[in-house]
């Protein structure tokens, strides 16, 4: 396979459209990159949406209906109101 690649690069040097055989090749080699790149970002963020849709309908079948918080720590009466840490 490599020594096809090879005979046509000297192929396209000796003719002298080795520029131009180099510059398809590149166009050719960044779409793909560039394809395959779109294509794994929108895959990617699909599996994200439906993971948190997912997870939201999960969080609804338990009871909660909505978001749940854990309770503030600040909040607790018995928390001494000075740090004395340092």
């Amino acid at each position: 396979m490599w020594v096809f690649i090879l005979i046509l690069l000297l192929l396209a040097a000796v003719f002298g459209v080795l520029g131009a055989v180099l510059k398809a090749v590149a166009f050719l080699v960044l779409t793909a990159l560039l394809t395959i790149t779109v294509l794994g970002a929108l895959a990617w963020w699909g599996l994200r949406r439906s993971a948190r849709r997912f997870q939201r309908e999960y969080d609804q079948q338990l009871g909660g209906g909505g978001p749940t918080y854990r309770p503030n720590e600040a909040d607790d009466p018995e928390l001494p109101t000075r740090d004395d840490r340092y």
